[in-house]
């Protein structure tokens, strides 16, 4: 059976800095190919790239994850009618989040402090809703304001609000999925799948003593020591990041869409372009005003495969060592991703049979552009958008 594949092989190289840390403050890690290496979570970068939606999507295209749901419906109902007090509007977004998606929605046993007034109900976990279906649950919750106590007990009501909650997928929803432990049926499996990136050679922790001045001492009469002492652990990397999108799953988890006067393929050609921008050019943000490590990948290798997805990540099992006389770790690890990536793709007898990508910045990269078209970050959106809206085209 025939599969379209979305697939990145990103190289990135971070100074120092802090992008992604454990519950210590630590930069985080993983021992593979028995050393250990810098590490950055798939949910980091998920999370950066969702970020990253916001500035090339409609807001109309995406969702909102939180426990404070019940908040989010009440602004939407009272848009619809003022008239409604916010505390009615809890309970009418409460039973209709409840009904939607079987998850129970509550006010929190414990009152933050100085609260006034009874606290709104939250979700037990966080929920994860398209603006398009949290606009159809307020119109719905509007409707059993004036149908009465019994409204949600007919079953097709509760088919509605399932329908609601179950349609008409926002891109992020649709890319990353969706869990709902009390509704099983209004699940979404998520169509990209996001790699934990982790450097291409062995990385240790180093430790930042750090100071801060007192600006108001008074240097005659008070301590001249530092006004503050503390330190901050960072690494530095190369990192290896891999993502890939089961585009079929994707478009079946768009559906039509959100505009119904637009081609069947824009949906998902839409999705495929904002995500494939938003992993490449994306970063956690972690520590990011110490370190300011604003930088951008050294090279990325884009694919579409017909078969199954691939991790090269084996290419770096053996940990890149930096070359004595230039220093630094992006030729060898460019060297030896081009030199897996093809040998792996024989190997297996992987088709191949659609165009691959490759942008790449300075000379330390010039191994990898046998793999593909060299392309800008715009040439490369537009010729992965048309790819996949071609190849929907013809499913």
């Amino acid at each position: 059976m025939t599969r379209t594949i979305l697939e990145l092989h990103v190289l990135h190289t971070v100074p120092p800095s802090c992008l992604n840390r454990d519950d210590t403050g630590t930069p985080k890690t993983a021992t593979y190919g028995g050393v250990r290496r810098a590490r950055v979570s798939s949910q980091a970068w998920k999370r950066a790239t969702r970020r990253r939606f916001h500035d090339m999507l409609d807001p109309a295209e995406l969702g909102v994850r939180t426990r404070r749901v019940a908040e989010l419906l009440t602004e939407r109902i009272r848009k619809i009618d003022e008239s409604v007090e916010t505390t009615e509007a809890w309970a009418l977004a409460a039973e209709t989040i409840q009904v939607a998606t079987g998850s129970k929605i509550e006010p929190p046993k414990r009152a933050k402090a100085n609260a006034e007034g009874p606290p709104a109900p939250e979700s037990k976990y966080l929920m994860f809703l398209s603006a398009h279906q949290l606009d159809g649950l307020a119109a719905l919750a509007i409707k059993a304001r004036g149908a009465g106590k019994d409204f949600f007990k007919d079953k097709a009501v509760k088919e509605e609000a399932r329908q609601i909650a179950n349609t008409r997928h926002s891109v992020d929803i649709a890319l990353f999925g969706r869990m709902v432990a009390d509704g099983a049926d209004v699940n979404v499996d998520a169509a990209a799948q996001v790699a934990h990136a982790i450097s291409v050679h062995q990385a240790d922790i180093e430790s930042d003593y750090y100071t801060a001045v007192d600006d108001y001492k008074n240097r005659d009469t008070d301590d001249l020591g530092a006004g503050m002492i503390g330190t901050v652990e960072f690494n530095s990397a190369t990192l290896y990041r891999y993502a890939a999108v089961d585009v079929d799953l994707l478009r079946k988890n768009l559906g039509k869409g959100l505009r119904d006067d637009e081609p069947v393929t824009e949906p998902v050609r839409r999705a495929a372009e904002a995500f494939v921008e938003s992993f490449i050019t994306s970063l956690p943000t972690g520590k990011i005003n110490t370190f300011g490590n604003h930088t951008l990948p050294d090279a990325v290798v884009v694919k579409v495969r017909s078969s199954r997805p691939i991790n090269a990540v084996a290419a770096f099992e053996e940990p890149c060592r930096a070359e004595p006389e230039t220093g630094g770790h992006v030729r060898h690890a460019a060297q030896a991703l081009a030199s897996y990536l093809p040998e792996v793709e024989q190997v297996y007898g992987v088709a191949n049979d659609a165009p691959s990508w490759v942008m790449r910045v300075g000379k330390n990269t010039q191994a990898l552009s046998d793999l593909g078209i060299e392309v800008s970050l715009p040439e490369l959106v537009a010729a992965v958008g048309e790819e996949i809206a071609g190849r929907q085209g013809q499913g």
